[in-house]
């Protein structure tokens, strides 16, 4: 049985009105390409503005703002490993990523948050991959006591979603 506080949605992240949107940020934070810039320019300048004031962050952990301009009240930065190969601890960084994203919704009492596939564009984490760790740390966290009410994967294509889509199934069907 598929657990009904994960849900998958094709399109894009800076729509949805949820608590927070994770961004796949750089480690200055200030904006960049793919999502990350995507997200930027739907917050507006206060957006960069807070960023700025908050010191950069390191791989695989996370930092939380306003959402600004965005439907989204907050929008989680967390910072991707960058793909070389897998034995570099990549699977380990981007699982730190869901962990410590997933951990500040908490202590900011959000009920739902929506997570594009970081590491998967200009970091060259590959997909599959990508989507299982994501899969993995959120079921594993949902499983705690938690008052997320929804997790939303969301895929920017049709081959993502099919991906997570595939992933997903086959969680439900190894437990």
């Amino acid at each position: 049985m598929p657990d009904p506080r994960i849900e998958l949605f094709e399109g894009d992240i800076t729509t949805l009105a949820v608590d927070a949107i994770v961004n796949a940020a750089n480690p200055t934070l200030l904006g960049g390409g793919g999502v990350d810039g995507a997200i930027h320019r739907a917050a507006g300048p206060g957006l960069r503005a807070e960023c700025a004031t908050l010191g950069g962050c390191r791989t695989g952990e996370a930092k939380i703002t306003k959402g600004y301009n965005l439907p989204a009240r907050h929008v989680i930065h967390t910072v991707g490993p960058v793909w070389r190969g897998g034995g570099h601890g990549e699977a380990e960084a981007l699982a730190a990523c869901y962990r410590h994203s997933l951990a500040l919704a908490i202590e900011h009492r959000l009920a739902s948050i929506a997570f594009p596939g970081i590491s998967t564009g200009v970091y060259g984490y590959p997909p599959e991959e990508a989507a299982r760790i994501a899969v993995a740390e959120v079921e594993r966290f949902l499983t705690g006591d938690t008052s997320l009410e929804r997790v939303i994967f969301v895929c920017f294509g049709r081959q993502a979603t099919e991906i997570y889509r595939g992933v997903l199934s086959d969680s439900i069907h190894s437990r």
